[in-house]
């Protein structure tokens, strides 16, 4: 029996198996791995790491998560160890690979859930690095609903090359810069070899460092754990604080769901638009109201978005990378400058038991008007990120305007329609499109790709042919936080579902308007409603098994996070109080 008295382990999921007579053939197992009967009485922790060796932004996270286990043991827990899937966007972008992203982040969810559930662990400190994953693991947390920590595993280090630095964004444009000849294929070789120098996750504000981000302002990270790059050694004491956080949090009873409330999605959002984050924000944000029971979409975000600054100068739509946001302060101090203009919720709790106004009343950390803006004098004074609704998007469709001047945020040109990315693609490399169109790529969201793939390498390739910015581009897929240009991404209903983006034509006259919000064609409801009756239905993929066919099944509306079961609301029974 432990000696611990600050916890009540009979009410405790780890009861049922430490406790009692009838558990002694469970604590022979514990006994075999060399925890002692004060171990094994005390509570027992989840430490979930997206460790592999798929990439760099996961390689750091197993000695991290070592450090973690030292917190929990300090604090009179027991730490289990264990890791889950993850597929690394980078890796998987401009191919096949790349369906199976989006699909990973409900993956991860669910082998959290299930891990925790079948070893009735009491509380989690997850650890994660690539975009789903980040997304992902917070689901976990919120849909247990038990004490949790969230941190991120670090960003990559930039590379530098001709006196400037280099992220993996600048590999993606080069590619489009070879092919209009502006590049020299042996230049884009040397800048392979050093654009990524370290471990971490991609560099600028792309989608792994907006989640980051959204973890401090949600509550679920501890403030300032997300600016570290990863090689940095000072990381420890954040993996070591979240450690013993977590069994502050199980003594005191909170769980997830007391941190993410309304209020602190709405946090959230607000330092996605400030920050010019990745239009991901809007999907996973949806995703993780949605394991909490709470009503909370794409026009939800939007609205945020809609009235919130942006004064932090990140690429892809400014000038610095994630390094560059630590060293002046972090997050802390961007959730300051937002406090200052009355856009913070400060009662919102967090992950050290104390709120965010608590919290933010100890960082002493100011505006450098460099990369962070002062809020009264912002970059521009809407969000970086904006939703649009019209005749092609009833479901909603949202579009990155960060670093576009407010003339570039209107455009109307004639559709050219494609039938998925590869098309597109090709048609890019070929140069077979026009200045003045909107390329239109259908038949790529949550069900009908299926997986909803980003479209960075279309799209990094007309930046790099220098049309990035005379082109539109809408699909009802995503994009990657690096993309930048017109391109709008998530429209719905999807291509799959008949939405109105199925029944295009080339041809047909599109307006996008991201300062009054408008994503219109020009044809009548009338002709719409004959373009559905000759439909021919989805079209069909080479997905007719195994796990991207029952994605394709469970996966509903991006509007509502792409999400691939009926979340809180539908619950009958609590976890944590069974």
């Amino acid at each position: 029996m432990s000696t611990n008295q600050r916890f009540d382990k009979s009410k405790l999921p780890s009861r049922h198996v430490t406790e009692g007579p009838a558990r002694a053939p469970h604590r022979s197992y514990l006994y075999a791995m060399g925890l002692s009967e004060e171990e094994i009485h005390q509570p027992l922790v989840g430490v979930a790491t997206c460790w592999n060796e798929a990439a760099p932004c996961n390689i750091a996270l197993n000695r991290q998560a070592q450090v973690v286990k030292m917190g929990v043991k300090k604090n009179g827990g027991t730490p289990r160890e264990f890791t889950t899937i993850t597929v690394t966007d980078g890796i998987a972008m401009g191919h096949e690979g790349m369906r199976s992203s989006l699909a990973s982040r409900d993956a991860i969810a669910d082998t959290v859930e299930l891990t925790m559930r079948g070893h009735c662990y009491d509380a989690i400190v997850g650890l994660a690095g690539c975009d789903k994953s980040l997304p992902g693991m917070m689901m976990a947390m919120v849909r247990l609903n038990v004490p949790s920590v969230f941190i991120y595993g670090g960003s990559i280090l930039p590379g530098r090359y001709q006196g400037r630095d280099l992220t993996v964004q600048d590999l993606f444009e080069g590619v489009g810069k070879v092919q209009a000849g502006t590049m020299s294929e042996a230049e884009l070789d040397v800048m392979e070899r050093i654009a990524c120098p370290s471990s971490g996750a991609c560099g600028a504000q792309y989608t792994a460092n907006t989640m980051a981000c959204v973890s401090e302002a949600i509550g679920l990270a501890l403030l300032n754990s997300s600016g570290a790059p990863a090689p940095y050694e000072s990381r420890d004491q954040y993996c070591d604080y979240s450690g013993q956080a977590v069994m502050d949090l199980i003594e005191k009873n909170i769980r997830a769901r007391d941190i993410v409330t309304r209020k602190s999605l709405e946090n959230a959002a607000r330092v996605v638009a400030c920050t010019g984050g990745s239009t991901n924000g809007a999907l996973h944000l949806p995703a993780i109201a949605h394991e909490a029971g709470i009503d909370f979409d794409l026009f939800d975000v939007a609205d945020i978005m809609r009235d919130t600054p942006y004064f932090v100068n990140l690429r892809p739509g400014g000038e610095y990378v994630a390094k560059d946001l630590y060293e002046v302060g972090g997050v802390p101090v961007v959730m300051k400058e937002l406090a200052k203009a009355g856009l913070m919720h400060l009662d919102c709790i967090t992950a050290s038991g104390r709120s965010i106004g608590e919290e933010l009343e100890m960082i002493e950390g100011k505006a450098d008007g460099r990369v962070i803006y002062p809020v009264e004098t912002p970059i521009t004074a809407t969000g970086g990120v904006v939703g649009l609704k019209g005749n092609i998007a009833p479901d909603g469709a949202i579009v990155k305007v960060a670093g576009m001047s407010e003339k570039e945020q209107v455009f109307t040109g004639p559709a050219r329609v494609f039938e998925c990315e590869e098309e597109a693609f090709e048609a890019v490399k070929a140069r077979t499109y026009k200045e003045g169109e909107v390329i239109v790529i259908r038949n790529e969201g949550p069900a009908g790709g299926p997986g909803m793939r980003e479209m960075l390498a279309t799209t990094a390739a007309l930046s790099g042919q220098g049309m990035g910015k005379k082109v539109a581009l809408i699909t009802d897929g995503r994009f990657s936080g690096a993309t930048r240009g017109f391109c709008v991404g998530h429209v719905g209903p999807e291509a799959a579902h008949c939405g109105p983006i199925a029944l295009l034509k080339t041809g047909d006259m599109i307006t996008i308007n991201a300062l009054t919000g408008e994503i219109s064609a020009d044809v009548s409801d009338e002709e719409f409603a004959r373009r559905k009756v000759e439909w021919k239905g989805p079209r069909k993929t080479e997905y007719a098994s195994g796990a991207l066919w029952k994605y394709a099944q469970l996966v509903g509306k991006a509007r509502y996070g792409a999400t691939t079961h009926p979340g809180a609301k539908a619950e009958t029974h609590v976890y944590m109080d069974q």
